[in-house]
């Protein structure tokens, strides 16, 4: 699962590392400098419409109407049932959208004593952003501040020692395919089994518990520790 990453670079940096163009403002440039997005606050996502591509900050977490209040609303959907569930039914077609991000972090339990957990951090060895693919109700005057949840996979290798589970990465030509709005449902699956970011481009390393605490934000939380119980 994904229940924490950063999304400091500048929207620009995110669309340039696309190759794709976005309206020209200030905005764009403005570092965002979040190290530690949690669940329920809004992020900023991209999408794509007949009109064109665009930057919005939407709530992470989704629940349709007709769950809304009996559940807490879900931050992530399972690759595995995403597209057949009745839950993401009305956002899997047209709701498609990108995080972009630089890293996100998973715990690890303690070998000998289970109350413990040690974060760590997992980002390409590149150090390239790098893209979820996610779905998305967006904001409107039915469903005001919208909502959206990640897509994830059973991790693989490695790191299925950090986490079971892992946010799907697309690289920039499967992300912006991911995009499009005339992309069939069935081929949108597609993409997410077969074209998502082997896990021996990534790596991880542990980084200060403080991130466990969502009022921490400085870049600081990003950075390795050398005493894993930190």
């Amino acid at each position: 699962m994904c229940g924490r990453f950063t999304q400091y670079r500048t929207v620009d940096e995110y669309a340039k590392a696309l190759q794709l163009g976005l309206l020209d403002g200030d905005w764009a440039n403005q570092p965002l400098e979040r190290y530690n997005v949690a669940p329920q606050s809004r992020v900023t996502l991209l999408h794509q419409d007949e009109l064109g591509i665009y930057a919005l900050p939407v709530r992470w977490g989704y629940a349709p109407h007709w769950a809304d209040g009996k559940r807490p609303p879900a931050i992530n959907a399972r690759i595995e049932t995403a597209s057949t569930s009745r839950f993401w039914g009305a956002i899997w077609k047209k709701g498609r959208v990108l995080v972009p991000s630089d890293g996100w972090y998973e715990w690890k339990k303690h070998p000998t004593d289970k109350k413990l957990k040690q974060p760590y951090i997992i980002r390409l060895k590149s150090r390239e952003p790098m893209f979820f693919a996610a779905i998305a109700e967006l904001p409107s005057p039915e469903h005001e501040g919208g909502g959206f949840a990640l897509i994830t996979a059973a991790s693989e290798e490695g790191m299925v020692d950090i986490h079971d589970r892992r946010p799907v990465v697309l690289r920039p030509d499967v992300a912006r395919e991911w995009l499009q709005p005339g992309l069939l449902p069935e081929h949108a699956e597609d993409l997410l089994r077969h074209h998502d970011t082997p896990a021996d481009e990534f790596e991880w390393f542990p980084v200060s518990r403080a991130v466990g605490n969502v009022k921490n934000q400085g870049s600081e939380l990003v950075k390795a520790v050398s005493d894993p119980m930190l």
